[in-house]
């Protein structure tokens, strides 16, 4: 009997519908399903997703269980679950899902543990928190796993510390490393959806507004480049030099996060730090000032003191929450500081998770036929992967391009030593 834990799978219905119209601007995920389905190069192979549970996970789980793996999903963040997808993965693809949207924080633990039943051998995670239950409270499934992906810039970052400490069990592939994954969903995706999740929560109009972006990497990148294309007047913070200097060589304002609170009218968080706005921020802040995370967990901004600060809290909005300071001043937080794009949105548009999920169909095809060679540490998407996903977006997109010509070719290998 399948198991699952999801809403209410009276929703299917909807959630099929939905899934079909993502999978139309999903091309290349496409071509590798048509591919599995006849190789089945997944035959016997457990996989075990923790990732966000939306319409293009969806057409990535149906493409893994196409190519014979048995899998299962839980939710990466409490908030972004389609409920509706859950239900149709669950009765027309007889996948096992456990998510509900809103799920607190043990409920969202249970999730975890229940995919982890099936003892996988690949792990698929966006933020780790699948493969760090396993390391710490699930430590016999570990003889079993072969290898996993991480999709998140914030994973990676823990995935390889605990790589450098030597804690690290089995081999991981970061998906987030591929140019055709951080370019196109850190910096389209999120920068679009980032946009998107603010303005159905607020309904806000953008031009003219201050709108400050703490964090220039390339998920901060696309979200300056979406405001400012909106007609805000867009301020970056950073603390890395480089990535400051990159952000006033982009035309964008740079300051320390305690000046652009007196101005800032819209501030988003993208850093994958915690207390990037903290408590000596609000302070300054303007009344009205209206906050939102779009880094991976909810640390960015320091509720806590947001909430020793306030004297009194109402919800006056879907997803926002209007916080009344003891100075009388307002301020209103955005999905509880959850991922903004994916709690008061739908997550960045099938066409951007196109190629991230076909970065992660190929990775777990690669970890699976090349187990016996990887070692416990973190592995940047094969070059050969990477390029031929490009390929093939190019020519969904009706797109060609040159090569290169035999002496074209001979010309530039001729610089290589010994040559």
């Amino acid at each position: 009997m399948l198991k699952y834990d999801i809403k209410d799978i009276k929703l299917a219905n909807k959630g099929k519908l939905r899934i079909e119209w993502a999978e139309m601007d999903m091309p290349v995920l496409r071509i590798i399903r048509e591919r599995f389905k006849k190789e089945k190069p997944l035959k016997g192979v457990r996989l075990g997703a923790c990732l966000h549970v939306t319409t293009e996970t969806a057409n990535l789980m149906i493409t893994l269980k196409e190519g014979g793996a048995e899998v299962a999903l839980c939710a990466s963040n409490p908030l972004s679950t389609q409920d509706d997808v859950a239900a149709a993965l669950v009765k027309f693809y007889k996948i096992p899902v456990f998510a509900i949207k809103g799920e607190d924080k043990d409920t969202y633990y249970k999730h975890i543990y229940q995919v982890l039943e099936i003892k996988p051998h690949i792990t698929m995670d966006d933020g780790a928190d699948l493969i760090s239950t396993l390391h710490k409270e699930k430590k016999e499934l570990l003889k079993d796993v072969l290898g996993g992906t991480e999709e998140t810039t914030t994973g990676v970052i823990r995935l390889r510390s605990m790589a450098d400490d030597g804690a690290l069990q089995y081999p991981i592939i970061a998906v987030n490393d591929a140019y055709t994954k951080h370019l196109f969903d850190n910096r389209y995706g999120t920068g679009q959806s980032t946009i998107d999740g603010i303005l159905r929560a607020t309904n806000r109009l953008l031009a003219g507004s201050v709108f400050v972006v703490c964090g220039y990497g390339w998920c901060g990148r696309g979200v300056a480049m979406r405001a400012r294309g909106m007609g805000a007047r867009v301020i970056v913070t950073e603390v890395d030099p480089l990535k400051a200097l990159e952000a006033v060589m982009d035309g964008f304002d740079v300051m320390p996060i305690e000046e652009a609170a007196q101005i800032g009218d819209i501030f988003v968080t993208v850093t994958g730090n915690i207390n990037v706005i903290s408590g000596k921020t609000f302070s300054k802040m303007k009344d009205g000032s209206i906050i939102a995370n779009t880094g991976h967990f909810d640390v960015e901004i320091d509720i806590k003191s947001l909430e020793k600060l306030s004297k009194s809290k109402r919800i006056i909005r879907d997803f926002v929450e209007e916080y009344t300071l003891k100075n009388g001043r307002r301020i209103y937080l955005l999905a509880q500081g959850r991922l903004v794009n994916l709690s008061a949105a739908e997550g960045h548009p099938a066409a951007v998770m196109d190629m991230s999920f076909a970065n992660q169909a190929l990775s777990a095809e690669y970890i699976f036929n090349n187990a016996k060679k990887l070692e416990r540490k973190v592995y940047s998407v094969p070059e050969e992967i990477d390029r031929e996903i490009a390929r093939l977006k190019l020519e969904a997109m009706g797109i060609k391009i040159d090569t290169l010509t035999k002496e074209q070719y001979k010309y530039l290998h001729s610089w290589q030593i010994g040559t």
